[in-house]
């Protein structure tokens, strides 16, 4: 089983959700520690990160193998690039 980690960002994303929204990523955060590539995942083009969606919401993540962790780096809203200009944030 994976252990998860959530980055401060992770973090206060979930924090600020409605409760219904961030019950639903918890949820898909749990069932993640079992299979950290679920149906929906996919690998993001031109990054080791991977994402995966739980509802109007997008997850991105590292998985590490070795360390059996799932590194939660952003949460946010599918339908605009929020979560990708995160990352590029982030990341840059």
């Amino acid at each position: 089983m994976f252990k998860i980690n959530l980055s401060r960002q992770a973090q206060k994303s979930l924090q600020n959700l409605p409760a219904k929204q961030a019950k639903q990523i918890a949820q898909k955060l749990m069932d993640m520690r079992e299979n950290p590539r679920p149906n929906d995942s996919k690998k993001l083009v031109g990054s080791a990160f991977v994402r995966a969606d739980s509802g109007e919401y997008r997850i991105i993540y590292d998985i590490n193998i070795k360390a059996q962790t799932l590194e939660i780096l952003i949460i946010g809203k599918r339908n605009d690039d929020e979560v990708y200009r995160k990352l590029r944030q982030k990341h840059n």
